[in-house]
Parts: C-alpha cells; structure tokens; sequence
C-alpha cells in the first residue's frame, strides 16, 4: 500500500502575503505541515505542489519533494483543492506511479499532529471510507444563531428560543486542516468529501483558522500552549 502527501501551495495570496511560507514562531508556516507528514511515517512520497520558485526552494529545505511545478490551470483564484489533486495523481500516473491513498495536508495548518494523521488514516481503513477529515464542534449552539432583519433581531430557528443550550444537537465544521482520501474514489467521485466519508473530532485548541494577523497571532498562542502542555 503506497500513501502520499500532497501540500498545496501556491504563491498568491490575498489577504496575507505570502502566507504559506511567513515566519511562524522561527520557520516557515509550510514547514509545521510538512513536519507532520513526515513524523507520521505514514507516507511514501510528501510533495508540494506549487508554482512559485520560493515555496518549493523551502519546501525542499523542510524534506518535501517538489517533482513538478503546478500548472497555470491550476493556480488561478479558481482552481479547487480537488484540481490541484488530480493534477497531481495524474502527473505521478504519468510516470507509473501509483498511489493507494493520498492526503491533501494545508500548508497553513501548524496545529496539525503526526497522531491525528495517523488516527484518519486507521479510521479510513477500518471503516473502508472513501475519506476521513477532522472536525471541531461549533464554539456556541448554531441551533440558537441569530440574524439581523433590518437591524431587527430574529432567531434563525424561533423554535429554540427558550432551549437549553446543553439540550442542543452538538454540530461540527471542518477543521480546515487536512483530508485523508483512498485515490481510486478521488477519481472517480471527484471530491473529498462523500456520503461514505467519515470524522475525527477536534477540541477548539487544535483548531485555528488563519485568515488575517489576528488569527495568526491566536494560531501561534494555541501552538506554544499545545507544545507546553
């Protein structure tokens, strides 16, 4: 059984330049996740799959493989996550190279651990998924959320008005950090995400979405009191 990591990395970014590779607490932010790739020991190949000189340049210095460069096709603002995958199985198909089962690790994602890609990868195989990604349940009852009609308030759902918040279904949102997937159904189905897809659940601390230096900030907080603890 042959796995492979694939790190998709490209050079534009809006909101925070250079992202995937701004410094994290001395490294890299790309280097945490390829770090985690690799101290999982679950992979045979760990690329980057970029197209800017730069990121693969550090990539490389962090372990990764960069094989190829990322096409112009997929590095515009709307390339998915899926077709930056597919380039990438079919460019390593090309070569005779094949993989059983592949993971889609962000390279803005320094909270991830070598035990919770190993704990997907198991998931996926004991419960035979299409895919395994981690979730975080939503930090206030979604079911109690609120809009603002014409500066009035209104629940989105009245009939939670007078629930308590502990009598709520708890519901979850993907934690942004990684997808463990079996490459035949990626194919097939062309998404990570399928009606035989499965979870691992997440606490608040080992989730931080990064959209702005705010976020990075807090991103950097969760990490050093994680690696205290």
């Amino acid at each position: 059984m042959k796995n492979i990591a694939i790190i998709p990395a490209r050079g534009g970014s809006k909101r925070i330049p250079r992202k995937n590779i701004k410094d994290f607490l001395g490294k890299p932010i790309i280097a945490y996740s390829i770090s985690a790739a690799i101290n999982s020991q679950l992979f045979d190949e760990i690329m980057v799959s970029t197209d800017d000189n730069e990121i693969a340049e550090i990539a490389k210095q962090y372990g990764a493989k960069v094989p190829f460069m990322r096409s112009a096709k997929c590095s515009n603002d709307f390339a998915t996550t899926i077709d930056v995958i597919d380039e990438v199985i079919s460019c390593y198909e090309k070569t005779n190279i094949k993989f059983d089962n592949l993971c889609c690790i962000y390279p803005t994602a320094p909270l991830i651990s070598p035990e919770r890609l190993k704990e997907s990868f198991a998931l996926l195989n004991l419960k035979n998924y299409d895919s395994v990604f981690p979730v975080v349940p939503f930090s206030y009852p979604v079911l109690r959320g609120l809009r603002l009609n014409k500066e009035r308030v209104q629940m989105v759902w009245p009939e939670h008005l007078n629930s308590r918040s502990q009598d709520l279904e708890t519901i979850y949102h993907d934690a942004g950090q990684f997808y463990m997937a079996k490459t035949e159904s990626m194919k097939l189905k062309k998404t990570l995400w399928t009606d035989n897809t499965g979870a691992i659940i997440l606490s608040e601390m080992e989730v931080q979405d990064i959209d702005n230096e705010a976020d990075w900030k807090l991103a950097e907080l969760k990490y050093k009191l994680l690696n205290e603890a």
